[in-house]
């Protein structure tokens, strides 16, 4: 029977129950639970609420559910309604009417609260250090290609010339975003919902700050009407997740495109990729087409807490058991890309002679050569146009910008001269982009080394 039983006085239908019940995704709770409930306990022994002796077996038999569990030799009954009243449950079985004086000046909804609150804690610290795990893989790549040169893309156009150092480290940019987001969400995560009981704390004199100091909070919700329907936490975690799955996926749709023969700049380790059922010459990157499908499931779930909460009055409603299933589903699918992209950009081969020949077609030293004719005194309009037609000219007689004689370029302007080749290298390009921020190798290097000696 439930532990709320009293009040009714038939058993709730078994398809209800089914429904009501949410012990198949809370069970992962069981440690939180357990570690919340002793600091109760040590809190209601110190303030006299309960005796000592009696607080010290509670104590001590949870320490040994919490035991028996990890080790397997209890089983969590999946009938139980959630794994807060399992563990309950099993605390009275063994102790009887000690086991009964935990839930003192405590409800299920400001336990609920809690637990939610030191797993998600938990998990975000998991989450930064894939992160951290993943940017140093990231940069060790970088480091390797300082001076690999490649095309730059706009509207997916050959644009100008960069490395794939500078294009791997605006990834770099986009996970330290990620980190600083998940950080403040860990700040605003960490504050201790226990003491607020159903809704209106209680008359028994609990003591909260001892119990946050004891489950390492640090502050306690200042009002308890929202510290236990709160939960926008997991809902700035659940977009946190959506940031960082969409930076993945923006990775993954260039690592999908630089594996293809139409680009052939990357190469995947067979650990890494898959096969065709019917064509042998196939390699697929299946990986990174998970991670971008994966995805729109990190938004669909975000976008169900959002939708949960925006209806429900003060303070806790059964929805809000909603929260659950959503946010658990972000932080494992975004755990296991995580896992999966980062040993396969360390196994990535780079084909640094394929990135440079695609650099030399499509023209993307043009903007350098227009800025040649502006340092010798030209409007940079009337340099743009006269380069435009230059192009077009290239394009009709099947040449580059380094393949055009002095003499034709004279054609179009007297202002060029035989610097104009050095002026167009597309390592001088790369080179003279010397600006904070920009792709000259120096500059890249100094951010590498900036980020790696970042206290993340």
């Amino acid at each position: 029977m439930p532990l709320w039983e009293g009040r009714f006085k038939k058993n709730l239908d078994e398809k209800t129950n089914d429904f009501n019940s949410s012990i198949s995704f809370d069970m992962r709770m069981y440690k939180q639970d357990i570690q919340g409930s002793i600091a109760h306990a040590t809190m209601l022994s110190k303030q006299g609420i309960i005796d000592k002796n009696e607080a010290d077996k509670i104590i001590s038999e949870l320490s040994i559910i919490l035991k028996e569990i990890e080790t397997n030799k209890l089983k969590i009954d999946i009938d139980a309604e959630d794994i807060h009243m399992f563990i309950e449950s099993e605390l009275t079985k063994r102790l009887g009417d000690t086991g009964k004086r935990l839930h003192t000046a405590r409800s299920r909804n400001d336990q609920v609260a809690l637990d939610i609150r030191m797993y998600l804690k938990e998990e975000i610290s998991g989450i930064l250090k894939l992160l951290k795990e993943l940017i140093n893989i990231l940069v060790k790549k970088a480091e390797e290609n300082v001076e690999t040169i490649m095309p730059g893309y706009t509207h997916m156009q050959r644009a100008q010339p960069i490395t794939f150092a500078h294009h791997i480290m605006a990834y770099v940019e986009m996970l330290i975003r990620d980190i600083d987001r998940l950080k403040e969400t860990y700040k605003r995560t960490n504050v201790l919902p226990l003491g607020s009981c159903a809704l209106a704390g209680t008359t028994y004199n609990i003591d909260r700050n001892l119990v946050k100091e004891l489950l390492d909070f640090d502050d306690i919700t200042k009002n308890s009407l929202d510290g236990v329907s709160d939960r926008d936490f997991a809902i700035e975690l659940a977009s946190n997740i959506s940031i960082i799955m969409m930076h993945l996926s923006r990775l993954s749709e260039e690592i999908i495109l630089w594996c293809s023969w139409e680009f052939k700049f990357i190469e995947l380790d067979d650990a890494f990729s898959t096969g065709s059922s019917i064509m042998p010459q196939k390699k697929n990157p299946d990986i990174t087409e998970l991670i971008r499908g994966k995805t729109g499931r990190t938004y669909g779930n975000l976008m169900t807490l959002l939708t949960m909460m925006k209806g429900t009055p003060l303070a806790y409603n059964k929805d809000m058991q909603e929260d659950k299933e959503a946010i658990f589903d972000s932080i494992d699918t975004v755990k296991n890309c995580i896992k999966t992209i980062t040993p396969m950009l360390d196994t990535m081969k780079v084909l640094k002679e394929n990135m440079r020949k695609a650099a030399m077609k499509g023209f993307i030293n043009a903007t350098d050569c227009a800025d040649y004719l502006v340092k010798k005194g030209m409007p940079f309009r009337k340099a743009y146009k006269i380069i435009g037609e230059i192009v077009s000219y290239c394009i009709e007689n099947d040449k580059t910008l380094e393949e055009m004689e002095i003499e034709e370029y004279k054609k179009y302007d007297e202002s060029f001269d035989k610097d104009i080749y050095e002026a167009i290298s597309l390592e001088k390009c790369v080179m003279k982009r010397d600006v904070a921020g920009g792709p000259a190798p120096t500059r890249v290097m100094k951010r590498i080394e900036e980020v790696k000696n970042m206290e993340f």
